[in-house]
């Protein structure tokens, strides 16, 4: 989900309150008229980054900086200026807490995927915090076409677990090992689909390419493992997004959606202005410390998550991603619509599909002139769950090869029993 945006507080209690208001019940967000998208870009560009990336960087304004980061990751927004006081950040990023290197590793990672090699390469060696080393290692890995990195990285890890001293499992290690050191199996279908797989439950499938600027597709399976369909049999499937604006791996934190098992708890809907008021539907990961859902529940979900499982999958560590996502601390990734402009996005393969801060994310869109929803995959997805017989159940990502074009349902058919 998009919080991040400090200086657009002023939006989220202007423009919001009107949704639901006209009498014909169709949603409406009034932060979506053209008017208001100007204004929204305008704050962005003058308030987030101009003005904030010309104060001096200091520990005092790096709150600014980093609220800056996330504009520009909103935006994809580059200039000589911009790219410019990029540079500069990391001339004094040793000095840097960590919570501002991680903000700007995130942007580097997402705007700047082969420029800064070098600097990250210098930065992961003086680093400790986990999450940080995991984030510069996937970039140094994203640029490692001759494996350069693989030795210095997992050397690393052994020098940090015995700086550490702690015999706890650490998630970010074990998913860089995994990366490099296992073979990545691709998932078999045909045993996820099949009605023995999480029995009796409610399943929502997300079904992914491995680059993830290409649109998955959603579709709902019934208590009974039938997958839904309308009155001519025609299976139920809209679009689904499932890549962050950083695009990082899903085990951390504002990366894609991790691959793997969620627990599906219900409907909900946001106040925020980047989802909208279109109801959203609700889960956890394992061991998320939720503020809705007890961490008896998630803590239960994590322990069992293994026998949830199917046989044909225990050695595909991917489908294991969600639950070290979990055990590293992501938290909030639900299924919901979108307010974001699409014209941020509209040179993207996904387009006019919006990414998030990790979330999986449906087609929403809204007049110019009114801010009355016009189109929603999201609500129809949301009354596929309902005549499924709710939001109780699970929702299950998988990436189901590496082809370069959006997944369709002619891609699942051939998997989908009778």
């Amino acid at each position: 989900m998009l919080k991040r945006f400090a200086t657009l507080v002023f939006f989220t209690i202007a423009f919001n309150a009107t949704a639901l208001a006209q009498t014909d019940n169709t949603p409406v967000a009034t932060f979506t008229t053209k008017q208001n998208r100007i204004k929204e870009y305008r704050n962005l560009l003058n308030n987030s980054i101009k003005k904030n990336l010309s104060l001096p960087l200091t520990d005092s304004t790096e709150e600014y900086w980093q609220d800056a980061f996330a504009a520009m990751e909103l935006l994809q927004y580059h200039s000589p200026w911009i790219d410019g006081r990029v540079k500069f950040a990391f001339d004094s990023i040793a000095v840097r807490s960590d919570e501002f290197k991680r903000a700007f590793i995130e942007l580097v990672y997402s705007n700047y995927p082969r420029q800064f090699v070098w600097q990250v390469a210098h930065l992961l060696k003086q680093t400790t915090n986990s999450r940080l080393f995991a984030m510069c290692s996937e970039y140094l890995l994203m640029n490692d076409e001759k494996g350069t990195y693989k030795d210095s990285i997992l050397k690393r890890i052994d020098e940090l677990l015995l700086l550490k001293n702690d015999s706890t499992a650490n998630p970010f290690f074990t998913m860089l090992q995994n990366k490099i050191l296992l073979t990545s199996k691709p998932f078999p279908l045909s045993a996820i689909t099949e009605a023995s797989f999480l029995k009796n439950e409610i399943v929502l499938f997300s079904f992914q390419r491995k680059n993830r600027n290409y649109p998955g597709l959603a579709m709902v399976r019934k208590k009974n493992g039938e997958f839904l369909q309308d009155a001519s049999g025609v299976y139920f499937s809209v679009p689904q997004l499932a890549r962050s604006l950083s695009n990082m791996p899903g085990y951390i934190s504002n990366g894609n959606t991790p691959q793997g098992i969620f627990k599906m708890t219900g409907f909900g809907k946001s106040s925020g202005n980047f989802i909208g008021p279109t109801e959203n539907i609700q889960m956890v990961l394992p061991f998320e410390k939720s503020e809705d859902i007890p961490d008896s529940v998630t803590m239960r979900f994590g322990n069992d998550y293994a026998s949830l499982v199917p046989a044909a999958c225990k050695d595909v560590y991917a489908f294991y991603e969600a639950w070290y996502a979990g055990l590293a601390g992501r938290t909030e990734i639900i299924a919901h619509g979108t307010t974001v402009n699409p014209a941020y996005y509209n040179n993207q393969p996904y387009y006019p599909l919006t990414p998030t801060q990790g979330c999986l994310c449906t087609k929403e869109i809204w007049s110019e002139v009114n801010g009355k929803r016009l189109i929603s995959d999201q609500q129809k997805l949301v009354n596929a769950l309902k005549n499924a017989g709710g939001a109780k159940g699970y929702c299950v990502v998988i990436e189901i090869d590496d082809a370069q074009k959006p997944v369709s349902l002619q891609d699942i058919l051939p998997f989908l029993q009778k």
